[in-house]
């Protein structure tokens, strides 16, 4: 395989992604659920039921800022609590149909911002970007 006469650069790549995730951000919807409280909700659809303690890990908060949170999506109808199947002590976390409803509308709408940032771009560009898709999703997964 011939090598690439461009070297990827961390940093470059790194500044880029922060200012994509700074506009997609900018696009969330009104009276949108924290960064946190997202980031939670898809570890959850993506994943599924998780310990407090692991989503707490996961998502580098304290357990009782989990805990906080946990209650709060609850609250919501975003997720629900329930007991561990193997282990009736354990309590897990999972997200409900509410919380997916949520995750789906967010990602339509940051969809809908990022559609109209890409109309601005060449189609060679445009081609670039669609070449990279499967290997962000290998790094992000």
């Amino acid at each position: 395989m011939p090598a690439s006469t461009t070297a990827l650069d961390p940093a470059r790549l790194t500044a880029a992604v922060e200012r994509l995730f700074s506009l997609l951000r900018h696009g969330n919807p009104p009276n949108d659920i924290s960064l946190t409280a997202a980031s939670t909700l898809r570890r959850l659809e993506r994943e599924g039921p998780r310990r407090l303690t692991e989503l707490a890990t996961a998502e580098g908060v304290t357990q009782p800022a989990m805990t906080q949170l946990a209650q709060r999506l609850e609250r919501d109808g975003l997720a629900e609590r329930t007991t561990d199947a193997t282990d009736g002590r354990v309590v897990l976390v999972r997200v409900t149909q509410a919380g997916r409803d949520l995750l789906a509308r967010r990602r339509a709408v940051r969809a809908g911002h990022l559609a109209a940032l890409l109309t601005n771009l060449s189609e060679d560009d445009e081609a670039l970007i669609a070449a990279a898709l499967p290997a962000l999703e290998r790094l992000a997964p």
